[in-house]
């Protein structure tokens, strides 16, 4: 099957080109009920365990914001833009997968240092989730994205250190392996690149959003017909042909925006909090 991708221009994500304009937080409409931003971080902490599975990302609160949350705002990556657009709609606290800081302590300079600043001059917390998210077992990456495909017998799959942070399942028929990327296309909303490594018809496969060629390996010793993931890696471009396993890659960006809508779902749910996903595209 020949390899599919679109181009994505970021700045056509504005008709202008331009990026939107900060509204003032102290001109935005509020939003009842609230809580405290410590109970919210509480809450958050065990529900997704974050300091459990061994990550780069400095995961849970990294910025401190308003004492009282009232709108929550998520998004993949911490940039510049989904900060502003938090601002824009009155949030009090952003929730991402992609947060600021990683490996350690870093000066709080030039990029990182205008994206705290922002955070600082609006009041908003930063939350971050990175392999938390992608392995929770119910609002996670991975398992949402295998239960937008129907896939069924839905397990843990994908060890990284120590932990399972991945999916797996099966559909409940074969599918054609261009049938089952025009149906990534149609759940995701993002042209899908596939490397034919595997049978033309899938019936067992493994997910790992994002980042996660790697896992093909892991995929290919537990005979699963394909794995999908978000971007590929040229390291890994030999593995599906030379292991008899399809590689289907539908985004980095697109893939990880499951887990933020899924958490963002609980927070109405079970605390009563308004909240709102920044859509933010790279086309990677």
């Amino acid at each position: 099957m020949p390899s599919i991708r679109r181009l994505v221009n970021p700045m056509s994500l504005h008709p202008t080109g331009a990026l939107p304009p900060v509204t003032p937080k102290r001109l935005v409409k509020r939003y009842p009920p609230f809580m405290q931003r410590s109970e919210l971080v509480r809450w958050l902490d065990e529900l997704l365990n974050v300091h459990a599975i061994p990550d780069a990302s400095l995961n849970g609160l990294q910025v401190e914001g308003a004492d009282e949350v009232r709108h929550v705002a998520v998004a993949v990556d911490a940039s510049q833009t989904a900060i502003e657009q938090a601002a824009s709609v009155g949030a009090d606290f952003l929730i991402v997968h992609h947060g600021l800081f990683w490996g350690g302590m870093e000066p709080i300079t030039k990029m990182t240092g205008a994206r705290v600043r922002l955070l600082i001059e609006n009041n908003i917390s930063l939350y971050a989730a990175h392999l938390p998210l992608d392995a929770h077992p119910e609002v996670g990456n991975n398992v949402g994205l295998a239960e937008l495909l129907s896939l069924t017998d839905i397990q843990p799959f994908a060890e990284s250190g120590g932990h399972l942070i991945g999916a797996r399942g099966e559909f409940p028929n074969p599918m054609s392996l261009r049938d089952l990327a025009d149906q990534i296309e149609e759940v995701l909303g993002e042209s899908v690149l596939v490397h034919a490594g595997g049978p033309m018809e899938v019936q067992r496969i493994g997910i790992v959003t994002g980042s996660g060629s790697s896992f093909l390996h892991q995929a290919a010793d537990l005979g699963l017909d394909a794995l999908l993931s978000g971007e590929p890696k040229h390291d890994n471009f030999h593995v599906p042909f030379e292991r008899g396993i399809s590689a289907l890659y539908a985004g980095h960006y697109m893939t990880e925006t499951v887990g933020v809508k899924r958490l963002a779902e609980r927070l109405e749910v079970d605390l009563g909090l308004s909240t709102e996903f920044l859509l933010l595209p790279t086309g990677l």
